[in-house]
């Protein structure tokens, strides 16, 4: 990763502004060049806290919310070392948690945009991330259980698969809705799931099956 840029800084400084606390999960927004992530046409607006699109009806998420997401992962009692990502999409936020976790499975279901996070990957020298080319439905099953999983797209419903690739005490956060969606931080206790609203959010929706 490169060291810190003044306008990743400036970023972090406002996400604190806007609640996020966790100095973690600011120090690693700062140090991910967002630019990298954008089409060209766009790349002006990186820095900005705002979702934006990448392409393939897909979007970049607001910096704020990929900063809310990890850090109630990191909140967790169970000290999370494995995560499990089911959208990689642009990899921002893949590369926010591999600065973060010790291992990092993220799986996208549209097989340029997997090809061009990989890229990215490569070039910040984050060698923690392992990526699929499959259904988020599904998620990676031969690679769990994991300690963490973070869904990135808006499922209409809960994906009972995640659920069993949860470790105990793990922490499953995933936007749920179709026209209006909440964000819930869920917590597996033993055969138990507790369940928390975090927030309204908007996402795209977390599509079934892959493509090429």
């Amino acid at each position: 990763m490169r060291l810190t840029s003044r306008k990743g800084e400036s970023l972090a400084q406002l996400l604190h502004k806007e609640g996020i606390s966790n100095t973690k999960v600011l120090t690693a927004i700062a140090n991910t060049p967002r630019e990298l992530f954008l089409p060209d046409a766009l790349k002006h607006k990186a820095y900005q806290n705002t979702a934006l699109p990448i392409g393939q009806g897909q979007t970049i998420s607001q910096p704020y919310i990929v900063a809310r997401m990890t850090e109630l992962l990191l909140e967790s009692d169970n000290q999370a070392q494995t995560v499990l990502e089911i959208g990689t999409g642009s990899g921002y936020q893949t590369a926010v948690l591999a600065q973060l976790f010790t291992s990092v499975y993220s799986v996208e279901r549209i097989k340029t945009l997997q090809f061009q996070a990989k890229r990215r990957m490569n070039q910040l020298d984050l060698h923690n991330v392992k990526m699929k080319h499959g259904d988020g439905w599904l998620g990676w099953s031969s690679k769990g259980p994991y300690d963490a999983i973070i869904v990135t797209a808006a499922a209409s419903s809960m994906p009972e698969k995640l659920y069993q690739q949860l470790n105990d005490g793990g922490r499953l956060i995933i936007p749920v809705g179709e026209e209006n969606q909440q964000l819930h931080c869920i917590t597996k206790c033993g055969d138990e799931f507790e369940s928390k609203i975090i927030e309204a959010v908007r996402f795209v929706p977390l599509v079934a099956g892959d493509i090429i």
